[in-house]
């Protein structure tokens, strides 16, 4: 996803669609009991877990207590007034929640074992095979902690608008076209126009009007995905430049 294509796909500007995202919900709620400012953060903490783990395992910490460090620091991260003094000016959730790991991290080296964290409450369903998994295929000790969190934050944030992209097509009853387009989307440029038209009983035409279609769709729900992770509008074009040189890293 080039920096080009998600700039001419402005996001509104309109002051109450981005009061609805769900980092803005989170710091603007002056209630700290608000069910809507809870189900807001635990729907980025549902989508984000994962860094969170890459970057504990880095650490050094095994599997299993890496698994229980972070359904604890999830636990934490939810329970009241946790957020009461958090600097509301400064609004990157990633930036937030990395930090707060790590303070989290340093409070626990001295107390019981992570299996007795959190009153036995996971607030946030990890699967711990999908998590040490997927760990196992990162590259082994050749990035920090922090820069392997940084790129998986991205990544996972592109794939979160991968999977809402693809949910559009599958409502739509066009499952298979999506597919057939993320084809001609791939590198490898497997397929071509043609065959894709043949194989969805289409004209090749059609299949070449999809394709940017499908692009600037796929880019305006990266610029959400992102508009739900920072504060203001403002952010929006700053985290993007930020992502792309973590993943072109």
């Amino acid at each position: 996803m080039s920096r080009s294509r998600l700039d001419r796909n402005p996001l509104p500007t309109n002051a109450h669609w981005f009061a609805t995202t769900h980092w803005s919900v989170v710091v603007a709620a002056s209630d700290q009991n608000s069910p809507k400012k809870v189900d807001a953060l635990e729907k980025l903490c549902r989508a984000y877990w994962y860094p969170l783990y890459a970057f504990i395992r880095r650490e050094g910490y095994h599997p299993q207590d890496a698994q229980d460090l972070t359904q604890g620091f999830f636990t934490r991260l939810l329970e009241k007034n946790y957020l009461a003094h958090m600097d509301r000016q400064k609004g990157r959730f990633r930036s937030f929640l990395l930090a707060a790991l790590k303070h989290f991290l340093s409070d626990e080296q001295d107390k019981a074992r992570a299996q007795k964290r959190g009153g036995g409450q996971a607030l946030i369903s990890l699967d711990e095979q999908t998590a040490e998994g997927r760990y196992r295929l990162e590259p082994a000790d050749v990035m920090s902690a922090e820069k392997l969190f940084e790129r998986r934050w991205a990544l996972t944030l592109l794939e979160q608008a991968r999977t809402r992209l693809r949910d559009e097509y599958v409502a739509a009853g066009k499952a298979e076209f999506y597919d057939q387009l993320r084809i001609m989307e791939a590198e490898e440029k497997k397929g071509t126009y043609a065959e894709s038209a043949a194989c969805l009983g289409t004209t090749e035409s059609a299949i070449k009007s999809a394709v940017p279609r499908l692009r600037r769709r796929y880019a305006e729900l990266v610029r959400e995905e992102i508009a739900h992770t920072v504060n203001s509008p403002s952010e929006i074009d700053e985290e993007i430049r930020y992502l792309i040189a973590v993943i072109s890293s």
